[in-house]
Parts: structure tokens; C-alpha cells; sequence
């Protein structure tokens, strides 16, 4: 049985989430980290000014902020509930202009600007070279295992379990990342 990466996304974001409603502003800047290019996707699809949809987005993630706790991933997965959000609070914007909605959105899949998100290019211009930063650079499914072990306090019986893959492997594969990870740090 193999690892759906997917699946590990979705559920590291349910718990960022989570952790979000109780003030973990590392957990806050994981979910901007991982959602923010596809929701300023939304936001630019649905206003097509790069300015204002930037606003929108900071409207978004103020409200994430505030009411993560009403986040309840019985009745939607993460991002569903992140997209409903953006592109409800961009056609309220839209219409608070008296503007309407010209630009299709049935390609929401694809982000509208790969470019670097505000955070990252702070980040950039900071010269900081972070966790985040290092655990990016390694390989998919093991910067989702150390992810998932560590941000979301998951236990190795309890990733190998959920990987469908025996508890050896999951320990060589964190093990080897985080000798990747000290490495990348000094």
C-alpha cells in the first residue's frame, strides 16, 4: 500500500487548523504557506485586480485567524472550506464595488501566480533561512512524514499505520530527513 500525499495534506491541514483555533501562529503560517497560492487564485480570478485581491486575501486569512475554530472537517475538507471563504468574501467585495463577475472560475486547479506570496518574499528579503525553507527542499513524501510527525505530533505506530508501510521504514525515512534538515540549518 502506497501513501496518498494528498491525503496527508488534507490531513495535516485539518490539524494546522485546529491548532490554529487555539492560537499557534507556526500552525497559521503553515496553512498561508500551503493555501495561499491557490487562493489568491480564487481572489484574482474573481476580481482581476491584483491589489484588490491581495486585499481580499489578507481578509481571508484575518478571518482564518479568528474563526479557525468554526473549521469543522465533518462537513468539508481544509481547502473547500478555505475556497468557500475566499471566493465569498471576493464576490462580496465585487459587489460592494458594483462591479460583476467577468472572469470564469472553472479552473480553479490551476494558480493564477506562482510568484512568491508576500510571506515568502519577506522571508526572501529577510535572507532567514527557516525550517520551513529546509523541510521544502526534501523529498515529497518525506517532508510530509517529518510534517506529520512533528507539527501534528503523530507517532511513528501511528504514521506507518497510516501510510500502510512498516514502522522501520518510517523511521529511516525521518531519521535520513532530519539529517537532511540539520544539514540545511547550519
Amino acid at each position: 500500500m502506497t501513501i496518498d500525499v494528498k491525503d496527508f495534506e488534507q490531513s495535516f491541514l485539518v490539524g494546522a487548523l485546529q491548532r490554529v483555533a487555539s492560537g499557534d501562529k507556526l500552525a497559521f503560517r503553515e496553512v498561508y504557506r500551503r493555501t495561499s497560492t491557490k487562493l489568491l487564485g480564487i481572489c484574482l480570478r474573481i476580481c482581476s485586480d491584483r491589489q484588490e485581491a491581495e486585499d481580499v486575501l489578507q481578509e481571508v486569512y484575518a478571518t482564518v485567524w479568528q474563526k479557525a475554530a468554526q473549521f469543522d472537517p465533518a462537513r468539508a475538507s481544509p481547502i473547500t472550506w478555505l475556497a468557500a471563504m475566499t471566493r465569498n468574501r471576493a464576490i462580496d467585495r465585487l459587489r460592494a464595488s458594483g462591479r460583476r463577475i467577468t472572469t470564469p472560475i472553472e479552473a480553479i486547479d490551476e494558480p493564477a501566480d506562482d510568484s512568491a506570496g508576500p510571506l515568502d518574499q519577506l522571508l526572501e528579503a529577510e535572507g532567514e533561512h527557516t525550517i520551513v525553507t529546509c523541510i521544502e527542499e526534501l523529498p515529497k513524501l518525506d517532508a510530509v512524514l517529518v510534517r506529520t510527525a512533528f507539527f501534528e505530533q503523530t507517532t511513528y505506530a501511528e504514521l506507518a499505520a497510516r501510510a500502510g508501510m512498516p514502522l522501520g521504514t518510517i523511521k529511516s525515512r525521518i531519521r535520513r530527513a532530519l539529517i537532511k534538515l540539520r544539514a540545511c540549518l547550519s
